[in-house]
């Protein structure tokens, strides 16, 4: 079953913005400390990495890449 739970990364380019469905297994409050730990270590192994090496990381830690849509700005 997939979970429900969704973080978004937010950057200042629009287009480096990304979407990731929570694993079911993780706790609300740890979910932030170990997504950073896992960027944290993608750019300890390769100072030149970019999307597809945290991607990785990341499903390989049970999240999935979601796609989606940006809408306008509520500014």
């Amino acid at each position: 079953m997939k979970s429900n739970r969704l973080m978004i990364l937010p950057a200042h380019d629009y287009d480096a913005i990304r979407l990731v469905r929570i694993p079911t297994d993780y706790e609300e409050h740890e979910v932030f400390r170990h997504v950073t730990g896992i960027i944290a270590q993608v750019e300890e192994e390769n100072p030149d990495y970019g999307w597809d090496e945290v991607a990785a990381a990341l499903e390989d830690h049970g999240f999935e890449v979601v796609e989606f849509l940006l809408g306008p700005a509520l500014d």
